[in-house]
């Protein structure tokens, strides 16, 4: 497993997004940032464009910080030069507040000597503290300059920095703790005959039947006429997403002429082979994406045909389905919410659970929280504001709501990554990444791995589907294999990860206690145990997950 030998300091996968009355202290003492709470006024601090720094101090607390203030450009801000070492990676965390107004977006910008890298950003709000938690990969060493940038013209209050760096090495330990941790289990099997005595010497097997983390890839219709992309895809994926044969325009490509065959051959195909499919999508907020005639309708005539698909296709696929991208990339868009008003996406949602009252998770996908922090539609903070307010008229709280992170990587930020996932998974729901694919070009393979590996490791990360459906012309993005379904060397990434995080068959002999112990990943195990005082063999399903116990008996 990656990154075993190295010592370092523990990652702090601690984040917020709240907004709180103080900010909290700085990560790492502030790592490499001199004076990081300004306890020492502006120490180790400038102004940046030519702007005007102050200090401040809370009334109520005394907790000082600085503050950008008269400020007539984005670039005018608090400063502080570093700097970086070659090929390194560096968390940032810092606290922002805007004196008064409304809230304002906040991004965080390292200068070097040939370029602006964002490596963050957040919404800051008036009266409360916001926390930014970002990131960079340093690719050469040299000087930089920290600083932070606002189109608004507001003062920032800036407080509690931190810029800490990690080498490759020890960022790949973090994961590899944290995959002990949050994806394997040491568990103590016991054999005992049938009056419950040990049974010393007993031959124990372990054999994994299913590994509970869901890694899948998206599917295309092609499937269902191409025997060895059947063979393919399934002997390897447990989960999929049909790439676009459950989306409106394919299912209703006349107004009322609907049309759900291949879908229903596909999930039949899904269901034969034990592949869970989550439907993709119900609305899809990008005015482009609408179905043609859906484009120029009336109001009246949107509303009838709106209520018409949301009824028609989860009602057809009700309990048969894992999640449903309720209301695609709608940070981004807002077809919908023109036509019938800022709420038309929580009436989606609310219509869906309905609908479909099950244990179907119903997603709210988009992209760039994790892929490019210089996107302030899709920071973290934005994704959680819409979240909230979707789940403030949505059936029972907010149950069954869940995170999509689509994962449109070109070069990945790996820091930003874990640091994003970091501040979503204090919302406390299930986060996956629904769309994964990684730009083309020498590096696409070795940036796939890195992807992967962070995802995997993450402890709030719950499954990932990879954007990869073949076609013959050519795949979307990213390829897993040729046309003849022959792995490239991205489909040899999925296969090694794939055995890496499944577990080998174990066998061994039981100890004078009738124990055999085994570290495992999470999943299903039959479990075989042979011994001298028994007629036959016998065997045990056994399911390792992470809030169950360690123990188990295995009795004849």
């Amino acid at each position: 497993m990656e990154g075993f030998m190295a010592k370092s300091l523990p990652y702090d996968y601690s984040a917020s997004v709240e907004c709180l009355a103080e900010p909290l202290e700085p990560h790492y003492g502030g790592g490499v940032i001199v004076n990081p709470d300004f306890n020492s006024g502006l120490q180790g601090w400038s102004s940046f464009g030519y702007g005007r720094v102050a200090e401040g101090a809370s009334v109520a607390t005394g907790n000082r910080y600085a503050a950008a203030v008269n400020r007539t450009r984005p670039y005018h801000s608090v400063s502080q030069k570093v700097y970086l070492q070659n090929d390194t990676h560096y968390t940032l965390s810092a606290w922002f507040q805007v004196s008064d107004g409304s809230a304002a977006a906040v991004r965080a910008v390292v200068k070097t000597s040939d370029d602006f890298v964002h490596v963050g950003g957040v919404v800051a709000k008036p009266g409360c503290w916001s926390m930014l938690k970002g990131g960079l990969t340093s690719g050469k060493a040299g000087r930089a300059e920290l600083y932070f940038e606002s189109n608004a013209t507001v003062d920032i209050w800036v407080d509690s920095v931190s810029l800490k760096p990690f080498s490759k090495e020890e960022w790949a330990a973090h994961r590899t703790e944290s995959t002990r941790a949050t994806r394997r289990k040491t568990v103590k099997l016991q054999a005992t005959d049938s009056a419950g005595n040990p049974l010393q010497g007993a031959e124990v097997s372990v054999e994994n039947v299913r590994t509970s983390f869901p890694l899948g890839a998206a599917m295309s219709g092609e499937i269902l006429h191409n025997a060895a992309y059947q063979q393919w895809f399934t002997s390897r994926f447990t989960v999929t997403t049909f790439e676009n044969e459950m989306k409106w325009y394919s299912t209703e490509p006349a107004p009322g002429r609907e049309d759900y065959t291949v879908a229903d051959a596909m999930l039949a195909l899904a269901k034969q082979h034990g592949i869970g499919v989550r439907g993709h999508n119900v609305f899809w907020d990008d005015p482009k994406q609408q179905p043609r005639w859906v484009q120029s309708l009336p109001y009246t005539e949107l509303l009838a045909a709106a209520s018409r698909r949301i009824r028609s296709f989860v009602s057809r696929y009700a309990g048969q389905l894992i999640a449903w991208d309720v209301v695609n990339e709608n940070l981004h868009f807002s077809f919908f919410e023109r036509q019938f008003g800022w709420d038309a996406s929580t009436a989606f949602y609310a219509a869906a659970r309905l609908l479909d009252a099950g244990s179907s998770l119903m997603f709210m996908n988009d992209f760039n929280t994790l892929e490019q922090p210089g996107d302030m539609a899709a920071v973290p903070g934005r994704y959680v504001d819409r979240l909230k307010q979707i789940i403030a008229s949505y059936p029972e709280n907010g149950a069954g709501m869940a995170i999509g992170l689509e994962g449109h990587f070109t070069t990945p930020n790996i820091p930003y990554m874990r640091a994003a996932l970091d501040s979503m998974s204090t919302v406390g729901i299930p986060v996956w990444l629904t769309e994964v694919d990684v730009a083309g070009g020498p590096m696409q393979a070795q940036h796939l791995e890195e992807v992967l590996r962070e995802a995997y490791a993450h402890p709030a990360v719950q499954g990932v589907i990879l954007w990869s459906a073949w076609h013959a012309q050519g795949c979307y993005v990213m390829c897993l294999t040729d046309n003849n379904f022959k792995n490239l060397p991205q489909g040899d990434v999925v296969d090694r990860l794939l055995a890496e995080w499944r577990t080998a068959a174990q066998t061994g002999t039981t100890d004078a206690q009738g124990y055999f112990q085994a570290e495992v990943a999470h999943g299903e195990y039959k479990v075989t145990v042979s011994h001298p005082s028994l007629n036959t063999s016998l065997s045990q399903s056994v399911t390792v997950e992470l809030g169950s116990g360690n123990h188990f008996f295995i009795q004849a």
